[in-house]
């Protein structure tokens, strides 16, 4: 069954509440969330044409939401570079049963008509409804952007509408992947292959996909910026998004040969070499076969190749598998399904790639056992895919896709988040091909049973992006985040020891307490910041401009038993002994002797002092704490250090029951009420 979509209305309302609302009122719907103006179309510049909104009514007579069954031949390219979205939608057409998922059919310009239409589309592992006005972009009242090539026909523009929506603007559409907008209308998973560097069994790989209900899309490479879209000789456009519509196998004078179909979302411009539409080839066949092969083709820039001269002309094939089914196995098999969510935040998870090992370690990390292998198999197939989210939308805030991978390594049995010396010590057992700026980066592999440790990363540290990573396996596979524990080992206070019994250097600390605390024998935090700014100042492997005041009450109201305000000598020499302690875990932890400690770091220094925190609060406390060069100053380690204690101190005392499971809304409660 499946999954429901969610309304992505500002107002929550559905779309067939917005209709009724629009029907009781006599009035047709204009979209708040996506208004008819310049904004909608472009975010980097003024409008280049001078577009009139027009809804369908005002363009033709008798509008239709769709005209005799959607079909690819209703995708006409406009002016808007996005023959990529195009050439996944006209994929979109050959599956009715998708196409009625994305382009529902409760809705058109009968009686119910109310100016309002809803596509739905995949989003990070949502279905979402988005609902439109049919306010459409026109010139001298003609569509300018996508259109069908039937006048009174407008699913197909309105959907490029919705999509557009989605990322923020039409503007946003310019420039993509088809595998991009596969997966958005199929929640598929997808794979890419390059012609010239395919396996040798290519066709028969993509005859299954065709066969299965697959979405496939090819294109060109091209050199430099000056080829996009120009024409060759042999009538194929360079940098262009190509749909395949067919994979067939003819008798060619005695021998059987593979041919390919493949539509120009132009509908026009088409390959005019062998088994073209008008070449000999097709005069020699037998006239049912060529019959049968002509029966669903269509003349509007489709045109069928042999499979040999696509390689040689095209260069990269997408397949977006519509449900995740093994592409190079005669036995068709579902896959298990693991997704995580995660993010890489500058100064504590955005480690970058291998080449950067003093960071590297800091990046997600995620477990995946493979019990059992493949049937007739000793080794588990699996599918990972990395998918960084919203940066189309995020496009016109000067933000584009992050360059990234991912590795696979052998993972120890332990769950902890695994430290620099482990990849410093040991090399990975897979990884994504590349690193590359695409929104999604998947990679199959066949590996042995057992425990193996997912590292996703962007190939440059510091950067920053939200992901979510599919993980495929034939068999059930065991999946977990690492390093996702929250606790403390906090050692009990030590028993106060008598005058008599002090060391030497108690007394010096004695000597130096009466004298700042006077009669009443006890130091505020006035006084207390007096002290340690005098002793940490003589330490020059420290860097700081002095304890703050915020940082001397933490203290007090850490080490402060009896409620007072102010610490006793007994309190203050159990605080002076865990200083000592932080104050040798920054050193060792200033690896560059700068006097600041990498916020990096700030995980295993940390579970130096005895606390354990899971991605997300370092994730908080490297935003709060780090600097804008990812370090962090000796005021503001202890700071953070001591407001943890206290954080642990009050869970434990939340924790009546002893069980030592940490309540995370209890502990981004305390977090955020002490200002981490």
């Amino acid at each position: 069954m499946p999954a429901k979509s969610i309304s992505t209305q500002a107002d929550g309302k559905t779309f067939e509440q917005l209709r009724q609302e629009c029907l009781q009122k006599k009035k047709l719907f204009e979209d708040p969330d996506f208004p008819a103006c310049d904004s909608s179309l472009y975010y980097s510049q003024s409008v280049p044409i001078n577009f009139e909104w027009k809804r369908p009514g005002e363009l033709c007579e008798n509008p239709e939401f769709i005209v005799g069954g959607a079909d690819r031949t209703d995708i006409c390219q406009g002016a808007l570079g996005d023959c990529w979205l195009l050439a996944a939608i006209a994929s979109l057409t050959l599956h009715k049963e998708t196409l009625a998922r994305v382009v529902p059919n409760d809705q058109g310009f009968d009686r119910s008509y109310a100016g309002i239409f809803h596509f739905q589309f995949w989003q990070h592992n949502r279905w979402l409804d988005v609902v439109v006005d049919d306010r459409l972009p026109a010139v001298r009242n003609r569509l300018v952007l996508l259109h069908s090539a039937s006048n009174n026909e407008f699913w197909s523009a309105l959907l490029e509408k919705a999509y557009a929506k989605l990322n923020g603007s039409y503007e946003s559409l310019k420039g993509g992947s088809t595998l991009e907008a596969m997966e958005d209308f199929t929640g598929g998973v997808g794979e890419t292959y390059e012609t010239k560097s395919a396996p040798t069994d290519l066709f028969n790989i993509m005859k299954k996909a065709y066969d299965r209900g697959s979405m496939m899309g090819c294109s060109i490479d091209i050199t430099s910026s000056a080829e996009s879209e120009a024409q060759t000789a042999s009538g194929l456009v360079k940098g262009h998004a190509y749909s395949i519509t067919g994979l067939e196998e003819v008798n060619y004078r005695g021998k059987k040969v593979k041919l390919i179909r493949i539509r120009n979302p132009w509908g026009q411009v088409e390959w005019n070499g062998a088994w073209s539409d008008e070449s000999r080839e097709w005069n020699v066949i037998d006239s049912s076969e060529k019959k049968r092969i002509f029966q669903n083709s269509m003349d509007d820039g489709e045109f069928w190749m042999e499979f040999e001269d696509f390689k040689a002309n095209y260069d990269k094939i997408e397949i977006c598998n519509l449900t995740p089914d093994s592409l190079t196995d005669d036995t068709k098999r579902k896959w298990e399904v693991n997704m995580f969510e995660g993010n890489w935040i500058r100064g504590s998870t955005a480690g970058g790639c291998r080449n950067f090992i003093d960071t590297f370690w800091t990046n997600p990390q995620f477990k995946l056992t493979l019990l059992h292998a493949d049937d007739n198999n000793d080794k588990c197939s699996v599918v990972i895919a990395l998918m960084q989210k919203n940066r189309r939308a995020l496009r016109k805030e000067g933000l584009d896709l992050q360059t990234i991978g991912f590795a696979l390594y052998e993972a120890p049995a332990d769950e902890d988040h695994l430290g620099k010396d482990f990849f410093r010590y040991n090399g990975s057992k897979a990884r994504s091909k590349t690193y590359i700026n695409v929104r999604e980066i998947s990679e199959r592999f066949t590996l042995p049973p057992g425990n193996y440790l997912l590292v996703p990363t962007t190939f440059q540290p510091h950067d920053e992006a939200d992901f979510i990573i599919r993980i495929f396996s034939e068999k059930a596979a065991g999946t977990m985040e690492m390093g996702n524990t929250v606790d403390a080992d906090l050692p009990d206070p030590p028993m106060p020891s008598l005058p008599e019994e002090e060391t030497d250097e108690e007394k010096g600390l004695r000597r130096m307490f009466e004298k700042i605390a006077g009669s009443d024998q006890a130091i505020s935090a006035k006084e207390l910041q007096q002290v340690l700014n005098g002793v940490l100042s003589r330490r020059r492997e420290i860097k700081f401009d002095g304890v703050s005041l915020n940082t001397c009450h933490s203290i007090i109201n850490l080490m402060d038993v009896d409620n007072s305000g102010q610490l006793e000598f007994q309190e203050f020499k159990v605080f002076w002994e865990k200083m000592k302690k932080w104050i040798m875990l920054f050193i060792s932890y200033d690896t560059d002797r700068s006097g600041k400690m990498s916020s990096y770091e700030l995980r295993i220094a940390l579970k130096a002092a005895g606390m354990h925190l899971n991605t997300k609060l370092l994730q908080l406390l490297g935003l709060r704490f780090a600097d804008e060069n990812y370090d962090i100053d000796f005021d503001d380690y202890l700071t953070c250090i001591v407001r943890l204690e206290n954080m642990f101190r009050v869970f434990q005392a939340l924790d009546k029951s002893k069980t030592g499971q940490v309540n995370m809304n209890i502990l981004q409660f305390l977090l955020l009420s002490m200002n981490v």
